[in-house]
């Protein structure tokens, strides 16, 4: 009856973590139970696995619990919560002393796992606590290679940018020789192709850059709100002016968090959706490096009206006929929805060629074999309706040979009844000369006497 109790609290103990039932919890571990209890499942998971999982870490935040525990694909708990983009719990287990650099079985930091999955707001926390990008897995891939190979764009450019050396990490190659450009080709993430295809421009073309001077872009990068209100009232710029990367000075604001700058512009009607030669707008670039207020001003992801009532203040220098907010919110989803297409398309070939089995090759197979099954279903029943017809042709064949005799028969016997209808005389038949006569005839003739011999059946 122990056993049974006792094996009750430890499954139960994992349902408490997941549900995040405190009070039952704690009355769980004052009975004795485990807080590093391994649960029976696949993933080997412990309440703290759970907890990363479900985002109910408050459940076991005072209760003893290892931070550095490890489930069978030697994970802690921050890499489950970064796959599950739980920040609050990631941010959590970092005060909580959890082990930053811990590796997989797949040589995956926290970081990696992050930008694996295209966590953005946990790479950014784990940097900030001193998460190394620029470690390499078991197969010599670093953190560039799998946000790229993934299509994560915003986790590619922070990437990027918190490198002080960018072409080192561009030019970064693993065992099989791949960079990040050619994982993102080979897997036709076609954003962060062109993304970094633009970085490889800038470093080519690094004297032309140069060359191209834009005052209002350097004073609102570092914050001159009085310059850009010089060069902008006297007409020296355009408040939509881009430079060389196609930038304009609300993007330079916005990545470097100068808020009065950046709602001076949005005040003065400067344009918001507008991308740059990588295809980011100032929401990119803010979210980009983590400037949570600018990102709030510019209205974040959820509505761009608040933005084009600012921009209505001042039309004349936005001349160039736009279509409303609705109908490019309709194309950018139309556009994402036929790369979502394209990506399924190709997930799915390569699945095949792994050897997978889709529900479509599911339902394609069952189609095929109801219709083999019909077809064999036919063609017994067409052997069965041949048989019947040689059947038929034969009772035919025998019933026209019938027909024939009964055919003669009646003849037979319409001869016979107008035989004996006939008057004598009609029935008489002409007498044909006989035999004595025809001697006669012959002895006139011939003046010979022929003399009658007598015959065998006589």
């Amino acid at each position: 009856m122990t056993q049974s109790k006792s094996q009750q609290q430890t499954k139960t103990i994992h349902d408490a973590v997941r549900t995040n039932n405190v009070r039952e919890l704690e009355q769980m571990v004052q009975r004795g139970a485990s807080v590093n209890q391994v649960d029976h499942n696949d993933d080997k998971f412990t309440p703290l696995h759970w907890a990363a999982y479900s985002n109910s870490l408050a459940a076991l935040i005072n209760n003893n619990i290892n931070l550095n525990v490890r489930d069978r694909r030697n994970q802690t708990a921050l890499h489950v919560a970064c796959a599950h983009g739980n920040s609050f719990v990631l941010h959590t287990l970092l005060r909580g002393g959890a082990d930053i650099n811990h590796k997989d079985i797949n040589g995956w930091s926290a970081a990696y796992t992050s930008a694996y999955h295209g966590r953005l707001g946990c790479l950014q926390l784990l940097v900030k606590w001193g998460g190394k990008l620029d470690d390499v897995d078991n197969e010599g891939n670093i953190a560039a290679h799998l946000a790229a190979m993934e299509g994560h764009l915003p986790c590619l450019k922070f990437i990027v940018s918190v490198n002080r050396d960018i072409m080192a990490t561009l030019g970064a190659r693993n065992d099989q020789g791949d960079t990040p450009k050619s994982l993102a080709q080979q897997f036709y993430k076609e954003d962060c192709v062109n993304y970094l295809d633009a970085l490889e421009w800038e470093k080519d073309n690094a004297e032309q850059a140069e060359n191209l001077a834009f005052p209002a872009h350097v004073a609102a990068y570092n914050g001159d709100l009085d310059h850009v209100k010089l060069l902008v009232e006297q007409g020296v710029v355009n408040i939509n002016e881009r430079d060389e990367r196609g930038a304009t000075m609300a993007h330079k604001a916005a990545g470097q968090g100068h808020l009065t700058v950046l709602q001076w512009l949005l005040e003065m009607g400067a344009a918001t959706d507008i991308a740059t030669n990588s295809g980011e707008t100032c929401k990119d670039v803010a979210r980009r490096f983590g400037q949570l207020a600018c990102l709030k001003v510019l209205g974040g992801d959820k509505n761009e009206s608040n933005v084009d009532e600012l921009r209505r203040g001042d039309s004349s220098n936005t001349k160039e006929a736009r279509r409303s907010p609705k109908a490019e919110e309709k194309g950018r989803a139309k556009t994402k929805v036929e790369e979502l297409e394209k990506m399924l398309d190709i997930a799915k070939k390569n699945y095949r060629q792994l050897g997978g089995r889709s529900e479509e090759d599911h339902e394609r197979e069952t189609v095929e074999q109801n219709a083999q099954k019909t077809i064999d279903e036919l063609n017994v029943t067409l052997e069965y309706e041949r048989d019947k017809r040689e059947k038929r042709e034969a009772e035919l064949d025998d019933c026209r040979k019938e027909i024939a005799r009964l055919v003669t028969s009646l003849r037979s016997l319409e001869d016979k009844m107008l035989s004996h209808n006939r008057p004598p005389s009609a029935n008489k038949p002409r007498k044909k000369p006989s035999s004595a006569s025809k001697k006669r005839r012959a002895e006139k003739e011939t003046g010979l006497v022929f003399l009658r011999s007598n015959s065998v059946n006589s």
